[in-house]
């Protein structure tokens, strides 16, 4: 099965990717994973992507459509893909479309609200960098992992301004891919709302498994 994970941020859709995984025995692809293999590895397109990150700079359209072409060439994705941050944009799935046919598009729903309490929520430890949440997960004493005993503190990214600034390029920018895919026919909606064990099971249930 090849497939499009889509959400915004903080929907969980890398937390049921690796579910999907297992569920349905393809390996989960993001575009942050095929950067640091290209990377790792010294390709030609991985020194380009370092030199690029190097500068501070986003890694352009036609690269990342390179790699990810790159990638879906490899043995292990024979039997289908889970593409998870790609395509962010209409003219990335276009490409796309060129060199892989695409057969169901998730669409983790979620509202803005959920967004924010998820996120603004996540407390991570300094130290081992395990994930708590001030809401569902606390840690025991105010501050400190439980794990480690490191400081727990809230990451830039996770803060109110952040939050709100991540989702509007969300919506400026990966929205419409909703109404895209779902012009094709692709599209299935998933409640993001429930916690991850219900999340699953209506994932199984939409995948008719």
């Amino acid at each position: 099965m090849k497939m499009i994970f889509l959400g915004p941020p903080g929907a969980g859709k890398g937390t049921l990717a690796v579910k999907a995984v297992e569920i349905l025995e393809v390996p989960q692809i993001s575009t942050g994973g095929i950067f640091r293999a290209a990377v790792a590895v010294q390709s030609p397109l991985g020194l380009k992507v370092k030199e690029i990150m190097d500068a501070g700079k986003l890694v352009d359209d036609d690269t990342t459509i390179a790699l990810v072409k790159e990638r879906l060439a490899q043995d292990d994705v024979k039997k289908g893909y889970i593409l998870d941050g790609f395509p962010r944009t209409i003219p990335q799935a276009e490409a796309l479309a060129t060199f892989s046919n695409v057969e169901k598009v998730i669409n983790f729903d979620i509202p803005d609200e959920g967004v924010i309490e998820r996120l603004g929520g996540r407390r991570v430890c300094r130290k081992c960098g395990f994930n708590f949440h001030a809401k569902f997960t606390p840690t025991s004493k105010e501050g400190i992992c439980d794990h480690c005993g490191g400081e727990v503190y809230i990451r830039d990214d996770d803060r109110p301004e952040a939050i709100k600034k991540r989702l509007e390029v969300y919506r400026a920018q990966t929205a419409p891919l909703i109404d895209y895919y779902r012009n094709k026919g692709l599209l299935l909606d998933i409640d993001a709302r429930p916690m991850i064990d219900e999340i699953v099971v209506n994932f199984k249930k939409a995948m008719g498994l």
